[in-house]
């Protein structure tokens, strides 16, 4: 039985997205987040879904470096925190 994409944030299109605001690639994504490349490249080409605990890691990587994922009923986006706003720099 497939989830219910509802119950999933995270898409190939977003982990897409977030890796290219952070300038990372496969490797190093699955690198931050201790999982396989190839777990990363078979989600992103769409060959399977992800196990939650496994979002979950992908998503903490993605925090850790100020990307937001952001939900609600219509539509799912991605932001990257200003690092200078964040820390007080100018």
């Amino acid at each position: 039985m497939n989830q219910d994409r509802k119950t999933s944030l995270l898409t190939p299109a977003l982990c897409r997205g977030a890796r290219a605001m952070l300038d990372w690639t496969q490797a190093e994504l699955a690198d931050r987040a201790g999982v396989s490349r190839s777990t990363i490249r078979d989600f992103e080409g769409g060959r399977h879904e992800l196990h939650r605990a496994t979002e979950t890691q992908l998503r903490h990587a993605f925090e850790e470096e100020g990307v937001r994922m952001m939900s609600d009923e219509r539509e799912i986006s991605i932001s990257l925190r200003n690092a200078d706003a964040a820390d007080g720099s100018k």
